[in-house]
């Protein structure tokens, strides 16, 4: 056995060699069936060698070998895990919404398994305007978010987006999730969500991308009458019913009716925070793109549910006390067309609130029993006239809004024409890039009773 041992050593050395050569210095498998290939392979020779072993008398000098076979195999097991990271995450992605998520959001489920990272940012200065200037000129780094997505087969997978807000947790920053589900693909008609989850409502609730929108800021619309972002816990089924016929359907908390204000119900998001579960809700959206309009979609959604939560609220005048339902109504419609450089958007949403009354006694407020708010904007961009072959974007736009979170004041109180709101704003979007948006417009405020500052807003975002 003796005159066996330089050829085993021989046999070991040669087989290290080959283990040190770095795996980046092979050929890059392509797929996951070329990497598999390559594992097998190794593996083989990993075991001939240990046989081998196995069969001389160990000596020193081979159990030295052995401690060496096991470090050089640990190293390309390494090497063999990042491949396999390599395949997971494509380095080239294209950006397309998908399930009514965001083209970042959206990485996902182009994967086709493991671990997906993407995620967006924007910042701008502002500067007020005017005599009835109510704020000082500012600059915000007002949110950097990151998508963290995990597809563990075919159909299920996770997804999620945790929000930093204001460069900080201090000054009215804040760290958020946004939102956290589980999707499980059961067929394309009907599918599961549960989870954290936006509320399908309006554009920006869950497009809300920089890129995605025109201006620095949401629209007030789709901040005060639809609370972008909004998210809450529930369960629910989404699908395509028929070709470019799509629905969301969920079931959620209620929301809070003690935060209600006469700013409207946007306080009253309970956003998963340990929400109040007395009342629950039911939220659904349908959407349809007709294929014979090119760029064209539209749909609506609905938002119904008790947002009393088994309170108790007190009339701060007569001191009683009185539990209320406060059945919460929101609707929307919305178009959008898209057709070569022009990009239209017009929106409508009114809600009512039971009980009005009642919470206005207790909150020393009015609190409206109707809102509405609605808005046309339209883009155009204007690059391909000026460089045909350009990549780049450059549109200038224009909004229109109107807004009143006190429609119609309750029996017994009065109106606040200062929530009667218009805004006319215009400004210039430039993309360089898909992924990167420069910002610049001016926002005019009108309302019906005082006034408003008018801001200048400059700004950048940017998705990966």
């Amino acid at each position: 056995m003796k005159k066996n041992k330089p050829l085993l050593k021989g046999s070991i050395l040669t087989a290290l060699i080959a283990l040190s050569t770095p795996v980046s210095a092979l050929e890059k498998p392509q797929t996951m069936e070329d990497m598999w290939k390559i594992i097998q392979a190794q593996q083989k020779q990993i075991d001939e060698m240990k046989s081998g072993m196995q069969a001389a008398s160990p000596d020193k000098t081979a159990g030295a070998d052995v401690k060496t076979l096991e470090r050089k195999t640990d190293v390309l097991s390494q090497e063999v895990e990042k491949l396999r990271t390599n395949l997971t995450i494509p380095d080239e992605v294209q950006y397309k919404s998908a399930y009514g998520l965001g083209p970042a959001a959206s990485k996902v489920y182009q994967v086709g398994k493991g671990l997906s990272i993407g995620g967006y940012g924007e910042a701008n200065y502002q500067v007020t305007t005017g005599d009835e200037k109510t704020k000082n000129d500012n600059a915000d780094f007002e949110r950097l978010v990151l998508y963290a997505g995990y597809k563990f087969t075919d159909n299920i997978l996770f997804n999620s987006e945790i929000e930093f807000e204001h460069g900080s947790t201090g000054n009215g920053g804040t760290a958020s999730v946004e939102f956290a589900a589980l999707d499980f693909f059961i067929d394309p008609m009907a599918n599961i969500r549960a989870g954290m989850v936006l509320m399908p409502m309006g554009f920006v609730n869950q497009i809300h991308e920089p890129p995605f929108y025109f201006g620095n800021n949401r629209p007030e619309v789709e901040r005060r009458i639809i609370p972008s972002t909004w998210r809450e816990i529930g369960v629910g089924l989404f699908g395509e019913v028929l070709p470019n016929l799509t629905y969301t359907a969920y079931v959620v908390n209620g929301m809070n009716a003690a935060n209600f204000t006469s700013d409207g119900i946007r306080s009253s998001r309970q956003n998963g925070s340990q929400a109040k579960a007395e009342d629950l809700a039911f939220v659904g959206r349908v959407d349809y793109a007709p294929a014979f309009v090119p760029g064209l979609s539209f749909g609506g959604s609905a938002y119904l549910g008790n947002s009393g939560q088994n309170q108790t609220f007190t009339n701060l005048t007569t001191k009683a006390q009185q539990n209320v339902n406060a059945f919460t109504q929101l609707y929307e419609g919305h178009v959008q067309w898209k057709y070569r450089g022009l990009e239209f958007r017009t929106l409508g949403s009114f809600g009512h609130i039971d009980d009005a009354g009642v919470l206005s006694a207790a909150k020393g407020q009015t609190i409206g029993e109707e809102n509405y708010g609605w808005y046309s904007e339209v883009g155009y961009d204007v690059l391909p006239w000026l460089m045909p072959n350009t990549t780049q974007y450059l549109a200038p736009f224009f909004r229109y809004e109107q807004l009143d979170t006190i429609a119609s004041a309750p029996v017994g109180y009065l109106d606040d024409d200062t929530k009667n709101r218009q805004i006319y704003q215009f400004g210039l979007q430039y993309k360089p890039i898909p992924n990167v948006v420069i910002k610049a417009d001016y926002r005019n405020f009108t309302a019906k009773k005082g006034s408003l500052p008018d801001d200048f807003n400059l700004g950048f975002g940017f998705i990966f």
